[in-house]
């Protein structure tokens, strides 16, 4: 059969707060169903899984379970594995963000994008919703609760370096509207659209007050926020920026990112303006 090209396809990568859900193991299901067809086809595909293991409810889960927080992480992300491997899927990666290739490759993401402007240092003043890891401003909540999953939110004030979100709104529209499959389904993406057009905040990318995450590398009090450390995998993980391997230059740019409906905003917002920031 004759080679059809590559075809890079990802998964979101598993929260490790807990055991995995029927919604991530669905997702896997539905994922490897699409890597078998397309390999049948005569793609040359690469599937990536994994999961993602840094922030303030991994935090506290271990404290709760008087453990480290690596402990916790080692032990959820060896169960994710194990199910996943369970229902046979045929993945060809399975990327950890407490991978050191990984950690390295997002401190360089991070400062590049400090260096050249696109990140820069602030004060986060506002709501916080901890389930959701996101920030809202009093007039994104719905009766005062997060307008994501209406639970309760709290104020957050801190110094935090912030990522120009705003900056790339017009590329974003742009980029939909030439490209009317990027997000499916419509509803979802008119969705999107709606999001940015209501006026797009800058997006905070630090946190002082959480400790288990990967460190800003020229001030190390702050870290990473989850979003930008996790989104990165789907380029860490093939060598964006490495000098071991690299499959970047093959593969990317991903062919289909599958995402459930709660995280689409981060991406299809931040994940392309990040791309668009780092060229």
């Amino acid at each position: 059969m004759a080679n059809k090209g590559k075809y890079y396809m990802t998964t979101a990568i598993a929260y490790t707060s807990g055991k995995p859900h029927i919604g991530n193991t669905y997702e896997i299901i539905l994922a490897d169903a699409i890597a078998r067809y397309k390999r049948a086809e005569g793609y040359d595909v690469y599937f990536q899984t994994g999961t993602d293991e840094h922030g303030q409810k991994i935090q506290e889960k271990a404290e709760a379970a008087g453990i480290s927080p690596k402990e916790y992480v080692d032990q959820i992300s060896g169960e994710v594995k194990r199910i996943w491997d369970m229902v046979n899927s045929s993945y060809d990666n399975f990327v950890r963000t407490t991978d050191e290739d990984h950690e390295k490759c997002v401190k360089k993401i991070f400062k590049k994008l400090y260096d050249q402007g696109d990140i820069y240092k602030g004060t986060y003043k506002g709501k916080y919703c901890k389930p959701c890891e996101s920030f809202w401003t009093e007039s994104q909540l719905v009766d005062g609760k997060c307008p994501e999953c209406g639970r309760e939110v709290y104020d957050a004030h801190e110094e935090a370096y912030f990522f120009k979100t705003g900056k790339y709104a017009d590329r974003l529209l742009k980029l939909y509207e030439e490209n009317p499959q990027f997000i499916q389904p419509e509803s979802r993406k008119n969705e999107m659209i709606a999001f940015i057009k209501q006026g797009l905040q800058d997006t905070c990318v630090s946190r002082t007050s959480v400790k288990w995450g990967i460190p800003v590398p020229f001030d190390p009090k702050h870290t990473m926020y989850v979003w930008v450390d996790a989104l990165s995998n789907y380029i860490s993980a093939l060598g964006y920026g490495n000098e071991k391997y690299d499959e970047y230059s093959k593969f990317w740019p991903a062919d289909l990112h599958m995402v459930g409906k709660e995280i689409l905003r981060f991406h299809t917002i931040l994940w392309p303006a990040m791309l668009m920031a780092l060229d």
